[in-house]
């Protein structure tokens, strides 16, 4: 009689989100843990993590680890990068979503805010995609990064936050091309405006975009965005408004994309 020997068991699977102390972030937590994945959370807000991680590690039966990062600082996603090593988590998908936006006229914001906000959004996106980018190679690894449909036209009002968008799906866009032969899938989450805390960050309760709207949830989001990202989709806009919008600002002259959207921004008393 023949015998053959047992292969070795498959590795965890195991996703850093970043920003996942709320809205998007937590529900994709959620979303991965339910899958089996095994977690790294980083956020500012670490009580936020750690009770977050209790509730998944016990219902999920999965390891959940909880780092503190500010990755508003010039090398926060490297000291991250650092930590994560240090512990021998080796990734098989990163979720770039912690971000932020403020609403008002650019003439009205404070420099320091702006460019935080480019830090966040833009910077450590680029920075922990490069310093992980060897393991997910190894692992044949997914990279989830939350763009927005702000992504596809300027936006007065959140000028700064629109541009942050932009580069964000343009980066994962060109990425995704590139490895499209590795077996690792980029996929840019293009949400529109989602119940969460980003409208509150962002003091958007004021602007026509949100307010007096019905705003899908983050859970809802979440866990359309997370199918995507196991498809593999590159782009993925969460309901047919939202998608149907940014087509038509492909056609759309540039200047009158910028004047409809100074409408749908604008403040409101």
């Amino acid at each position: 009689m023949v015998t053959h020997p047992t292969p070795p068991p498959t590795p965890p699977q195991t996703a850093l989100i970043t920003g996942a102390s709320s809205g998007i972030g937590k529900a994709l937590a959620h979303q991965f843990a339910r899958d089996g994945y095994h977690l790294v959370l980083a956020a500012r807000s670490v009580a936020k993590l750690q009770a977050l991680a209790d509730e998944l590690q016990q219902r999920f039966k999965v390891v959940v680890t909880v780092i503190g990062a500010d990755l508003e600082t010039n090398d926060g996603a490297a000291q991250l990068h650092a930590d994560i090593q240090a512990r021998g988590i080796v990734l098989s998908a990163l979720v770039n979503n912690a971000g932020f936006g403020a609403f008002g006229e650019f003439k009205d914001s404070a420099l320091p805010s702006d460019l935080a906000m480019m830090q966040l959004n833009m910077n450590t996106v680029v920075v922990l995609t490069k310093l992980f980018l060897p393991d997910l190679l190894a692992t044949r690894g997914k990279i989830l990064n939350t763009a927005s449909t702000a992504a596809f036209q300027p936006g007065p009002y959140m000028a700064v936050y629109y541009a942050t968008k932009s580069f964000v799906l343009s980066f994962s866009e060109a990425i995704a091309s590139e490895l499209e032969d590795t077996g690792v899938t980029v996929t840019a989450l293009c949400p529109g405006p989602t119940a969460s805390g980003f409208q509150d960050k962002a003091e958007l309760g004021n602007s026509a975009l949100v307010k007096g709207k019905n705003l899908p949830t983050s859970e809802a989001v979440a866990a359309l965005g997370y199918r995507a990202m196991q498809r593999g989709q590159r782009v993925y806009i969460p309901g047919f408004m939202n998608w149907a919008l940014a087509q038509s600002m492909r056609f759309t002259p540039r200047n009158l994309a910028t004047k409809v959207v100074k409408l749908l921004t604008r403040p409101v008393a």
